[in-house]
């Protein structure tokens, strides 16, 4: 399936809110983690792994072709960046189709 101009549009007009909304929700599982028991090494290695992690995930990076959008808004779904209610604004196909898989998944 290939995304329509308008969806397409609509996703690049979306994705760096969503993105923001993801980092701020890790940023404040990384204070707590900061902020837990465990010794100073044991913080900064967890952080290091969580944070090489996380970066590969398109709720940081994406790889914002046109090929991939769908690919990456299952991803997106999927990594729980957004839910299958921030895709309202989308087409009923787009919406049907990004659902059928996360639902297959």
């Amino acid at each position: 399936m290939e995304i329509t101009e308008r969806d397409w549009k609509i996703f690049r007009k979306n994705i760096p809110e969503w993105q923001e909304r993801y980092m701020e929700r890790l940023t404040t599982e990384y204070i707590a983690l900061l902020q837990s028991e465990r010794t100073a090494s044991g913080k900064f290695w967890e952080l290091e792994k969580r944070i090489k992690k996380d970066k590969k995930c398109p709720g940081v990076l994406i790889d914002m072709r046109r090929s991939t959008a769908i690919n990456n808004i299952i991803r997106l779904v999927l990594d729980e960046v957004i839910s299958l209610d921030d895709l309202e604004v989308f087409s009923d196909d787009l919406r049907e189709a990004v659902k059928y898989i996360v639902e297959k998944w």
